[in-house]
C-alpha cells in the first residue's frame, strides 16, 4: 500500500463543503433546529491534540443532527479576555527563555515572527488565525460567518449591556471579600489565569487561640469541634517563627503567616524572630477545656499552611495519631522526655457507629499506614472526616455539646468561641499551591470595593437547580458535580485591574474578567452574522460602540420594547431588527453545550446561572456535554514531558480523520481518552481499506436478487448495527459508534465474504448486499470521519454529499432471528471442529455433522419456555417431560437430556434465551447449505446426517451426542 495522500483527500472535500455551504445555517421554520456550541478557544497558543476531543465531539454531534433532518447551527468565536495573553506577551517581550523555547520548539513558530506577537492583541490575532486554520483542516463544520472575538467593540458593548442588566437586578455586589490573588500583578485571579487551569477554592480556617502567659499561640483548623480532644500542639522545629502584634494582640506564628495575615487586612507588627526549636516542650492552655498541653516537634507541619502551629487530636485525626506514635518512638532513649510523652494519650470525643472510642487508630490500621509519609494517610483522613461529620455524635468528653451531631457541634463551638474572642477566621486556598501564569505563587487576599457576582442569591440558585434538573447532562455521572458546584458557588470576583476585556460600564477602572464575560456569548452568534455582513446600519456603531443603546439588545435578545421605537432610536431598519429578533427566537436556546470536565465547577455552572437569570424558561439551556481529557500514550500532556503535539502538526502527520477517530476511539465521555501514533496508524489502515473496498465495488448498480439465508444474516446484522449506532450516537457514546463501524460491522462483512467464498457467475447477491453494507458504513462514518465517508460515498456512485444524506434508519423487516441463529450455529460448529482438530492433530479426509433429533428440539424448547417463566425446578421439569407418551417411550436418554436442557436454559444469558424461544432451526438444511464452506475451510469431504436416521454411516454412534444448535462431529 503506497503512501496515502491524506491532505489531497481533505482539501478535495473541504472545497466541496465550502462550495455547497453545508456549514452555513439560517432559519428554516419548517425544520426543527439544533444549536450546538463548544467553548470558544483562548488564542494564547496553538490548539493541540488535547483540544481536539471536545471540538470533534461537538462536530460529530452537529453532523449527526444535520443528517437527522435538523437545521443545525455550529458557530465559533475566540476568547481574548483575561490575563493569560497579557502575561504571556509580557514574558515574550522580556525574552523569557522558557516561553521562546515553547514557541519555537513545541509550537514551531519561526524566531523571526516572535517580534510581531509581543503585544497581547497581536499575539491573540496570530493564534486565532492558526486555530481557525486547524479547525478547517480537521473538518469541523463551523458556520464561520458568525465568528467574533471578545475584543470586538460591539461584543464589549453587548457584555456591558448584560452587566448593567445584572446590576439593576441586584446580582452584582461590591464589598470586602477574600479572593485568589496574584501578589505580582496585584490582581484577583481565576481559573484561566492560573497555570494548569485550576479553579481556586477558598475556605474558612478557624483560628483557635491557645495561650501562655498572655501570649497567643493560634492554631488553624477546619475541625473546630475537635478542640476537646487536643493532647498537644505541633510545630516544625526547622521553621522560623515570630512574635508579632496582630491587631494589638501578641501572637506567635510562623514567619510565612505574616504575609498571609497582611493580605487579609490584619495589622501586623513583627517584634522578633524565634527558631522553631525554642517553642518545643512549652505548654499552652486550651481556651475551651482550660487543659495545659505541650508543644511537640513535627516535620509535617508546613510553615506556609495556616499559622504554622497545628492542634493535635490523635483520637480522631489519623495524621496526629501516627505522628504521636512516631514522636514517642523518637524520644524513647531520652527517659525524662519519654516519660512525659507517655502520659499523652488520645482523648475520645466523638461516638461513631462501627468504630472504637478512637476512630483514628481504627482507620490507620484499616489502611495499613506505615508512617507519617504514607500517602494512604490522606485517604484515611478523608474517609474518617467524612464519616464523623455526617454520622458522628459528640460524647460526654465534649460537654456542654454532648449528644449533638458533629455538624451542629461545629457551628455551636465556632459561635461560642468567636463571641468570647477565643476564635477568629483565616482564609486559605484549599487546593494550593497555585501559581499565576506570570509565575507568582497565589495567596488569599481580602479586597475592599471589589465587584462580585452573587451566585449565593437563594432564588437565583433555586432557578439554576431547576434548569439543571431539566437538562440533558452527558455523561450523566457529571450531574452530581453540577449540583455540588451550584450549591457551593457564592460571591465571585467578576472584575480585575489588568488584562484584555470589557470595561465595567459603571466603573471603567475595572475590566470584566474572562469567565464572567463568557456566559451568554452563545446568544451573540446570532447577532454576529449580521454584524459580519458589513451592514451599513452598524458601521457607525463599530466606530463608536458606546452609541449603540441598551434598547437594541433588550429588543434583540429579550423582546423588550418594539422594533419601531428601536429603529427610530438607532437608525437600524425595523425590518432588519425584526429579522435578527426572529432568528434569535428560532435558534435559541442552545441545545447542547460542549466543554471539558474541568469547566463544570466554573464556566459551565456560570452558564446555567446567567442564562436562567436573563432569558425566559423556554430559552434556558437544554444540554451540556463535559468530556474527559486526552492523554498522550498514557501520560498527561505537558510541556515538561514534551508530548504536546499542536493540532495542525497532528493533522499533517496523521490525517484529519485518523486524528478525529484517534481522540474518540479509546474512551467514552466520562473517561480520559488515550491517543498514540500507533493507534492513529492502525486507524489510517482501516480507513484506507474502506476507501479501497468502496472503489472496488464501484458505481455499478445491481438489480434486486433473491437473498440466501446468509445474505439475510448480513442484512440483519446491518440493521442491528444501525440500531446500536443510532442509540449510541444519541447519547454521544462515540467510542461505541467507532467500534461498531470500524470493527463489529467490518468483522461481520469479512465473515460474510469468507462464508461466500469465490464469486459465482450467477445468482450471487453479494455485490448488492455489500453495496448496502458500505453505503451504511459511509453514512455512519460521516459525522466521525467525514472526508473518508465522502470518498466512500462518491466511489459507490451516490449523488450529492454524504454530509447531506439521511442518517440510516432501522428497518424491522431486515431483522431476521432465524438467519442470525443459523449463522451463529455455523460459527460455533466451525470453532468446535477447529478445536477438535487442534487437540487431536488430525488431518481430516471426511467430516460428518449430525444434527439433533426432533425429540431433543421438543425438550429443548420446553426448557427454554420454562426458564423464561422462571420455572426452573429440575425434578418438576423432568416429570413434565416424561409425562408425554412419545418422550417417555424414549426412556432414560429423554430424562437425561431434559435434566441437561433445563440446566443449560437456566444458566443461559437472558438475551440469548429470549432469542431462541419458539425458534426451531432446520439444521440439516443450514449445514447442507454450508457444506462448500466447511469443505473449503478444512479441505475435506463434508457429510450431514440426523440423529435417528441411517442415511449417513455413524460407526462410533456420535449422533446421540448431538444437541440443538450444537451438531455432533465425527472426523475421519
Amino acid at each position: 500500500m503506497g503512501k496515502f495522500n491524506w491532505r489531497a483527500l481533505e482539501k478535495k472535500w473541504q472545497k466541496k463543503w465550502a462550495w455547497s455551504k453545508i456549514d452555513e445555517t439560517d432559519p428554516e421554520p419548517r425544520r426543527p433546529k439544533y444549536f450546538v456550541t463548544a467553548a470558544y478557544p483562548y488564542p494564547n497558543s496553538p490548539q493541540h491534540i488535547g483540544h481536539a476531543r471536545t471540538y470533534t465531539i461537538a462536530d460529530v454531534n452537529a453532523r449527526f443532527h444535520r443528517m437527522n433532518g435538523y437545521n443545525t447551527l455550529y458557530p465559533m468565536g475566540f476568547h481574548y479576555t483575561g490575563t493569560p495573553l497579557y502575561a504571556m506577551a509580557k514574558r515574550l517581550s522580556q525574552n523569557d527563555r522558557e516561553i521562546i523555547e515553547t514557541f519555537t520548539k513545541i509550537y514551531g513558530i519561526p524566531t523571526a515572527k516572535l517580534d510581531g506577537i509581543k503585544e497581547p492583541k497581536k499575539m491573540a490575532d496570530f493564534f486565532r488565525d492558526d486555530i481557525k486554520k486547524g479547525m478547517v483542516e480537521i473538518g469541523f463544520s463551523v458556520d464561520w460567518r458568525r465568528e467574533f472575538t471578545t475584543a470586538d467593540g460591539l461584543y464589549n458593548r453587548f457584555i456591558q449591556w448584560h452587566f448593567r442588566w445584572l446590576n439593576k437586578r441586584g446580582y452584582i455586589t461590591q464589598g470586602t471579600h477574600p479572593v485568589a490573588w496574584c501578589p505580582n500583578d496585584k490582581n484577583p485571579v481565576g481559573v484561566v489565569d492560573i497555570q494548569g487551569d485550576i479553579e481556586p477554592e477558598i475556605g474558612d480556617s478557624h483560628i483557635v487561640k491557645f495561650e501562655n502567659d498572655g501570649t497567643i499561640y493560634p492554631t488553624a483548623t477546619l475541625r473546630p469541634e475537635t478542640i476537646f480532644g487536643v493532647t498537644n500542639i505541633w510545630v516544625n522545629p526547622n521553621a522560623q517563627y515570630v512574635r508579632a502584634q496582630i491587631d494589638g494582640e501578641p501572637w506567635v506564628i510562623s514567619k510565612d503567616t505574616v504575609d498571609t495575615l497582611e493580605h487579609q487586612n490584619h495589622t501586623v507588627k513583627v517584634e522578633k524572630e524565634i527558631p522553631g526549636t525554642d517553642l518545643l516542650w512549652k505548654t499552652v492552655v486550651n481556651p475551651l477545656t482550660k487543659a495545659s498541653v505541650p508543644i511537640l516537634p513535627a516535620d509535617f507541619v508546613e510553615p506556609d499552611n495556616g499559622t504554622g502551629l497545628v492542634m493535635s487530636v490523635p483520637g480522631h485525626a489519623p495524621y496526629d495519631y501516627q505522628a504521636l506514635i512516631e514522636v514517642k518512638a523518637r524520644y524513647e532513649s531520652s527517659p525524662e522526655t519519654h516519660e512525659s510523652l507517655e502520659k499523652i494519650q488520645p482523648i475520645s470525643i466523638i461516638r461513631l457507629e462501627g468504630f472504637s472510642e478512637f476512630p483514628a487508630a481504627d482507620i490507620v490500621k484499616k489502611f495499613d499506614v506505615k508512617g507519617e509519609d504514607d500517602p494512604r494517610l490522606e485517604d484515611a483522613t478523608k474517609e474518617l472526616y467524612s464519616k464523623e461529620f455526617h454520622n458522628g455524635v459528640m460524647n460526654d468528653n465534649a460537654r456542654p455539646y454532648s449528644g449533638m451531631s458533629v455538624e451542629n457541634a461545629r457551628e455551636a463551638v465556632v459561635r461560642d468561641l468567636t463571641s468570647s474572642g477565643k476564635m477568629s477566621i483565616m482564609y486559605e486556598l484549599l487546593n494550593k499551591p497555585l501559581v499565576c501564569r506570570c509565575g507568582a505563587k497565589l495567596v488569599v487576599h481580602v479586597v475592599d470595593k471589589q465587584w462580585f457576582i452573587n451566585y449565593g442569591e437563594p432564588e437565583w440558585k433555586k432557578q439554576a437547580h431547576q434548569c439543571l434538573d431539566e437538562m440533558t447532562i452527558l455523561p450523566e455521572e457529571r450531574r452530581n458535580e453540577f449540583n455540588y458546584a451550584i450549591d457551593w458557588l457564592r460571591e465571585r470576583a467578576c472584575a480585575r485591574k489588568v488584562g484584555l476585556g470589557t470595561k465595567l460600564p459603571w466603573d471603567p477602572d475595572w475590566t470584566i474578567e474572562a469567565l464572567s464575560d463568557s456566559v451568554i456569548y452563545m446568544a451573540y452568534y446570532i447577532l454576529a452574522k449580521y454584524l459580519n455582513k458589513n451592514w451599513l446600519a452598524f458601521k457607525k456603531f463599530e466606530k463608536d460602540p458606546e452609541k449603540l443603546p441598551d434598547s437594541f439588545f433588550n429588543y434583540i435578545f429579550l423582546g423588550g420594547g418594539n422594533s419601531k421605537s428601536v429603529a427610530h432610536e438607532t437608525g437600524i431598519s425595523k425590518r432588519l431588527l425584526e429579522a435578527i429578533r426572529k432568528e434569535f427566537n428560532h435558534f435559541y436556546p442552545v441545545d447542547m453545550r460542549h466543554s471539558g470536565k474541568d469547566l463544570v465547577s466554573n464556566h459551565l455552572s456560570f452558564y446555567i446561572f446567567h442564562n436562567t437569570a436573563l432569558f425566559p424558561q423556554n430559552q434556558w439551556p437544554k444540554g451540556i456535554v463535559a468530556n474527559g481529557f486526552v492523554l498522550m500514550e498514557g501520560e498527561k500532556m505537558s510541556k515538561s514531558l514534551e508530548n504536546i503535539v499542536p493540532l495542525r502538526q497532528a493533522v499533517a502527520k496523521f490525517g484529519a480523520d485518523p486524528l478525529r477517530l484517534g481522540v474518540l476511539a479509546t474512551a467514552e465521555l466520562n473517561q480520559d481518552t488515550d491517543f498514540s501514533p500507533a493507534l492513529a496508524t492502525t486507524i489510517q489502515e482501516r480507513l484506507i481499506n474502506l476507501i479501497q473496498q468502496s472503489r472496488k465495488l464501484g458505481r455499478k448498480k445491481t438489480g434486486r436478487t433473491s437473498y440466501s439465508i446468509l445474505d439475510r444474516w448480513m442484512l440483519s446484522r446491518l440493521n442491528a448495527s444501525v440500531q446500536s449506532a443510532t442509540a449510541a450516537m444519541e447519547r454521544l457514546r462515540v467510542r461505541e459508534v467507532v467500534n461498531i463501524v470500524l470493527y463489529h460491522l467490518e468483522n461481520d462483512a469479512a465473515w460474510y465474504q469468507r462464508r461466500l467464498g469465490p464469486k459465482k457467475a450467477k445468482g450471487d447477491a453479494r455485490n448488492h448486499v455489500l453495496r448496502q453494507v458500505f453505503d451504511l458504513k459511509a453514512r455512519i462514518l460521516a459525522p466521525l470521519a467525514p472526508h473518508v465517508a465522502e470518498e466512500m460515498w462518491a466511489a459507490l456512485g451516490n449523488k450529492g454529499l454524504v454530509a447531506k444524506a439521511e442518517w440510516p434508519k432501522p428497518n424491522d423487516k431486515l431483522a431476521d432471528r432465524i438467519a442470525e441463529a443459523s449463522e451463529s450455529m455455523i460459527k460455533d460448529t466451525l470453532e468446535d471442529t477447529s478445536e477438535i482438530l487442534k487437540a487431536t492433530g488430525l488431518t481430516p479426509k471426511r467430516i460428518t455433522y449430525f444434527v439433533a433429533g426432533p425429540w431433543k428440539w421438543q425438550i429443548y424448547q420446553k426448557a427454554l419456555n420454562m426458564a423464561v417463566q422462571s420455572q426452573t425446578d429440575q425434578g418438576s421439569f423432568i416429570r413434565d417431560v416424561m409425562s408425554e407418551p412419545e418422550l417417555r417411550s424414549i426412556g432414560k436418554p429423554a430424562a437425561d437430556f431434559a435434566s441437561k436442557s433445563i440446566r443449560q436454559a437456566t444458566q443461559m444469558k437472558e438475551e440469548l434465551r429470549k432469542s431462541r424461544v419458539g425458534l426451531e432451526l432446520k439444521e440439516m438444511k443450514i449445514l447442507e447449505d454450508a457444506m462448500d464452506f466447511f469443505s473449503r475451510e478444512f479441505k475435506a469431504e463434508i457429510q450431514v446426517g440426523q440423529e435417528g436416521e441411517k442415511r449417513v454411516s455413524d460407526p462410533k454412534d456420535r449422533a446421540r451426542s448431538a444437541e440443538p444448535y450444537r451438531p455432533a462431529i465425527f472426523i475421519e
